[in-house]
């Protein structure tokens, strides 16, 4: 019996939400897509912070979406403000449990409930500097190409986008 497995568990499960943040992400998730944006959980920025969600929209605007699944998640979390120097909108996604009054006025409003989600509130465009742009849009595909090769290493399965091309 081999000490180091071939196939190593599946490497797009980071493993360090909750299971409610997972629900919530799920939702919204689904919400983005619908949007028809691009979306990748966990995304390093460039302060060295973690961006739960970043979508790359068809427009190309850069929005990021930070869970909070409690009163307490929000009240302890005082790095959100640092994220608008990295996105064109900036966003907060909970679930129904969590009062929707608490998540600051200048910040757009999804909720989620595991299956799908709602924006009950847009947020205020801050167009980002052309070079911030590149950087991230470049650290977005960095992230999502290395994501891709680590779960096709690990021999998971992923199917083609709609309207990517098969064969040139």
């Amino acid at each position: 019996m081999p000490i180091i497995a071939p196939i190593l568990q599946n490497p797009l499960v980071d493993g360090r939400q909750s299971d409610r943040a997972m629900l919530v992400r799920r939702g919204v998730q689904r919400l983005l897509i619908e949007m028809g944006a691009h979306v990748l959980p966990e995304v390093s920025l460039a302060s060295g912070r973690r961006a739960d969600l970043v979508a790359l929209t068809r427009s190309g605007d850069l929005w990021i979406v930070e869970i909070k699944t409690s009163i307490q998640d929000l009240r302890v979390d005082r790095k959100w403000p640092s994220y608008r120097a990295y996105c064109d909108r900036l966003f907060f996604a909970t679930h129904p449990g969590v009062p929707a009054d608490i998540f600051p006025e200048e910040c757009g409003f999804i909720l989620s409930d595991g299956y799908g989600a709602e924006m009950l509130r847009e947020a205020p465009e801050h167009r980002l500097p052309a070079a911030t742009r590149k950087a991230m849009v470049l650290r977005l595909a960095r992230a999502g190409a290395a994501r891709l090769l680590a779960a096709e290493m690990a021999g998971v399965s992923i199917p083609a986008l709609e309207g990517e091309s098969e064969g040139g």
